[in-house]
């Protein structure tokens, strides 16, 4: 048998800060732009995003920044740290990356980076990545997520055709937080608060009680994966939406880092497909 090549590690990409626009109270858009990004292309899928890195503190990385080098020659607790965020939009013509940023507070990494920003900060990025757009021909849609999904609805809302038909379900924490998108006269967006509740309560009781129109749906539904977990199961066995026809993950895990839901996120996946793709019998 063939030896397999070695898995090339990713190339990084640098991009500097144009400007920056607090949305709401618990989102901060970052645009992006400079010849860091000549040849990125992110026009297929609305759920595109990118891996940020953020250099560990102390650490100076060689020039010209690679990603292999780095990981060859550095202890791993000194590799950069990545976080995954969607791309809100990109202009071709103007050569420009916008993403959206949920802040609260000082709380995690990018985050805090992004509220602090100012134009010229640069950052280094991977991808993009990305394998969702709304299907045209799809009777009707159904996009439902908490603010981790909501750059990523935002965009598939603008994506569809004038004569769409649908419904957005978007949790957020409070009505300050809600954000105008442009969408078919055909498509309801509801925006859910959270208030005190746990996150993707409020979610998932709407969805449960949501009429479904007649016809193939072709639905996208992210977030928090607890929440996530548990409308898979509602929508897969009670609503019987084929597999197919369901772009779903958990952006995020509740009580867990990013890295600690990266390393058993691919475990939790197929530990669900299992538990919902194939149920036991009943006794």
């Amino acid at each position: 048998m063939a030896e397999q090549p070695a898995r090339k590690a990713p190339k990084a990409r640098e991009a500097g800060v144009v400007r920056t626009e607090r949305l709401t109270p618990h989102m901060v858009r970052v645009v992006l732009g400079g010849d860091g990004l000549d040849g990125f292309a992110a026009d297929e899928f609305t759920d595109h995003y990118i891996k940020l890195l953020f250099g560990a503190p102390g650490v100076t990385y060689p020039e010209p920044f690679d990603m292999a080098r780095i990981r060859e020659e550095f202890p791993r607790e000194q590799w950069p740290t990545t976080r995954t965020y969607t791309v809100r939009a990109w202009d071709a013509a103007q050569r420009e990356l916008t993403v959206d940023f949920v802040v609260h507070g000082d709380e995690g990494l990018a985050g805090p980076w992004a509220a602090r920003a100012r134009v010229g900060d640069t950052v280094r990025f991977l991808g993009p990545g990305g394998g969702y757009a709304p299907d045209p021909a799809a009777a009707w849609h159904l996009l439902v997520g908490d603010e981790s999904a909501l750059p990523a609805i935002a965009a598939s809302l603008e994506r569809l055709p004038e004569d769409a038909v649908g419904h957005a379900l978007i949790e957020v924490e409070s009505p300050d937080d809600e954000q105008k998108v442009a969408v078919p006269p055909g498509v309801e967006v509801r925006w859910l608060h959270r208030g005190g509740r746990a996150v993707g309560e409020a979610l998932l009781a709407a969805v449960e009680g949501l009429d479904f129109p007649p016809g193939d749906v072709h639905a996208f539904v992210h977030g928090e994966a607890g929440f996530v977990k548990d409308l898979r199961r509602h929508l897969r066995l009670e609503r019987q939406v084929p597999r197919e026809r369901l772009s779903i993950s958990g952006y995020w895990r509740l009580g867990k880092t990013d890295e600690d839901w990266r390393a058993i996120k691919r475990d939790w996946n197929e530990q669900v497909e299992r538990e919902q793709e194939d149920p036991p019998a009943a006794a």
